[in-house]
């Protein structure tokens, strides 16, 4: 919902950024009582908006006819900042959570569901346990040692965490699960998603310039 500040009786002005000084005149929508009925006059920008409308848009038909703007009131207008919960946060920002033995593990579809907010982990069911698997191919022996080091600082505080194996002297493998229910928690996805902020670029092997 756009919220409409006080301009009825303040003059068109302009937003000048520091770096490019170029101008944008903001639409302003003015009230004009003329007896019983409320005209209305809208100023509309003369320069491009580069920067966009700034989250803000033109009220609907509907929304005028209501009068909604008087009843929102021209004077001062409380502004909440509203602090997202934990469902609105991104995976790798959560926090893991104790697990309860009596807890079920994630089902099948779920798990698939949450799949999707993670990168380059793949669902394997291993005896009937589903698990988050990873694989990252590296350059030599020492990036892989690099690399598991890098994942145990990432999720150290969590205290989740991941059974990770060295293989082939270049590939690091990555399991997690959550094993005192028997397959997978939210926590597993939580602790991929920080391991997925892990730089590696430096640890991959290069790829070749062709002429």
């Amino acid at each position: 919902m756009a919220v409409f500040a006080t301009l009825c009786f303040a003059p068109p002005f302009t937003f000048c950024t520091n770096q490019t000084h170029k101008s944008f005149n903001f639409t302003l929508h003015r009230l004009h009582n003329r007896g019983s009925k409320t005209v209305r006059t809208r100023i509309l920008a003369m320069s491009p908006d580069i920067l966009g409308d700034f989250g803000a848009r033109d009220p609907f038909p509907a929304e005028i006819e209501s009068n909604f703007s008087d009843k929102v009131g021209y004077f001062d207008t409380e502004h909440k900042i509203l602090i997202p919960n934990v469902a609105a946060l991104s995976l790798s920002q959560q926090e893991c959570t104790p697990i309860s033995r009596l807890q079920a593990p994630i089902s099948e579809d779920d798990a698939k569901s949450l799949l999707r907010k993670v990168i380059g982990w793949k669902l394997v069911n291993e005896n009937g346990i589903l698990k988050l698997e990873c694989l990252w191919k590296l350059r030599d022996f020492e990036c892989g040692v690099e690399l598991i080091n890098r994942i145990f600082k990432a999720v150290g505080s969590t205290g989740h965490f991941p059974n990770i194996r060295l293989e082939q002297s270049n590939q690091v493998k990555a399991e997690l699960w959550t094993s005192s229910i028997g397959g997978l928690s939210m926590n597993d996805f939580i602790v991929a998603s920080k391991i997925d902020e892990i730089k590696t670029s430096d640890l991959v092997p290069r790829k070749r310039a062709w002429a």
